[in-house]
């Protein structure tokens, strides 16, 4: 497990993956987690680095046709010219396009962020380890859902250890600051 080690550098900046932020998942779990990924995300796009969103379509729309559950949120909405990848399993390599990009990226760093830590973050993460990739997980901007009432706290925790077996994690802050001093 590996904390601030991400360097911010204008001429090669790492890619912003933000993960499903879709209505669905921030409706549910919105707070200081999702305002930290915005301010990363309001970040990278006045630096003008990359950022790829990923979109999970899991749920069938033809069950609720007239269901916005899965369209972005507002403030997250993707911008012209950033990627938009969408995945029908966990994992956003499901999405041939996704595993096609990142195949063909060479050197490539990522900084994830966003909703569903249990599963699309931690599948990616483990998934793209296993390909060769290292992803760097933003601990303080991404959620989790828990189902029932368990300890919201611990589950959080461990899937941030099983994830540290397989990424770096770094903090918000850190990343802000990097790259304001990069700047």
């Amino acid at each position: 497990m590996t904390r601030g080690r991400l360097a911010l550098s204008p001429a090669d900046p790492p890619i912003l993956v933000c993960a499903d932020l879709q209505a669905q998942y921030l409706d549910e779990i919105a707070g200081p987690e999702a305002a930290r990924c915005l301010a990363l995300l309001e970040l990278w796009r006045v630096e003008l680095w990359p950022v790829l969103h990923l979109k999970r379509i899991a749920q069938a729309a033809w069950f609720d046709p007239s269901s916005d559950l899965t369209d972005w949120s507002d403030a997250f909405r993707p911008k012209p010219g950033e990627m938009v990848f969408e995945h029908s399993l966990p994992s956003a390599y499901s999405s041939s396009r996704f595993a096609e990009y990142m195949a063909n990226m060479k050197d490539i760093r990522c900084v994830m962020a966003g909703c569903s830590l249990d599963e699309t973050i931690l599948a990616t993460v483990i998934d793209g380890f296993h390909r060769g990739y290292r992803f760097h997980v933003v601990g303080d901007a991404v959620t989790c859902s828990l189902c029932g009432d368990g300890d919201v706290d611990g589950y959080r925790g461990s899937i941030m250890r099983a994830i540290g077996k397989f990424a770096g994690l770094e903090r918000s802050c850190d990343l802000i600051e990097a790259a304001t001093g990069a700047a």
